[in-house]
């Protein structure tokens, strides 16, 4: 086996473990997720191979879920969307606690607030692709079950990414939740941010557009 294929071998066995690794912090997060920055148990590619698959489950559970339990208007569905109304609002969220938290003596980075974040949602994943199955399998009246396990799953992984704040930033758990709550008022505020920014691009647009075609006008 020459260097190349040694290396090829390697990243995919690392890879392979770090994505085995997301099933031990689901059960053991305090310990999880010191190790997965301090020891360097997780890796970027598997937490966005993890993204990928909270994203694909989005998509999947739209398509495939028993009318029973969700009616989807195909209308009024943008797949492109619905893909990035899971993927946006986590990457908002890492950096708006990046910024955060460098004031609030938090000892993250933003790589590995990243990662936690996205590791904490692997409930989600577990649970979500397993409620499209169950679905298609029972009935009505068995529906509370399908309505606990998503509320369990959503439970389980703010758990986890409070627990994953904790453990990166070196909080205390009440500190972790008081810096997750801010984090979430900075993410409105970001989003707010932006969409003043582009507003005001678009209403500037607008003017010189509507200003070009009066001088055409009046020239013509």
């Amino acid at each position: 086996m020459n260097l190349v294929q040694q290396v090829k071998s390697y990243d995919w066995q690392r890879l392979k473990k770090s994505l085995k690794y997301s099933l031990y912090i689901i059960t053991h997060p305090f310990d999880g997720f010191w190790d997965l920055t301090h020891e360097k148990r997780g890796s970027m590619a598997a937490a966005n191979i993890l993204l990928l698959l909270l994203a694909l489950c989005r998509v999947l559970e739209l398509q495939y879920t028993s009318f029973l339990f969700m009616t989807v208007h195909w209308q009024y569905i943008n797949m492109l969307i619905e893909v990035l109304a899971i993927v946006l609002p986590i990457l908002l969220w890492c950096v708006a606690n990046w910024s955060l938290t460098t004031l609030l003596d938090g000892k993250g980075k933003l790589k590995e607030i990243y990662m936690g974040t996205v590791y904490a949602f692997t409930p989600k994943i577990l649970i979500g692709y397993s409620l499209i199955l169950l679905s298609n399998v029972i009935t009505l009246e068995e529906g509370v079950l399908y309505m606990y396990l998503q509320y369990f799953a959503t439970i389980w992984s703010v758990f986890l990414v409070i627990s994953a704040m904790m453990m990166i930033h070196d909080y205390s758990f009440s500190k972790a939740i008081l810096s997750s709550l801010a984090t979430i008022v900075g993410v409105g505020v970001i989003v707010f941010i932006f969409t003043l920014f582009f507003s005001l691009i678009s209403d500037g647009v607008a003017y010189f557009v509507s200003l070009y075609k009066e001088i055409i006008f009046r020239l013509s």
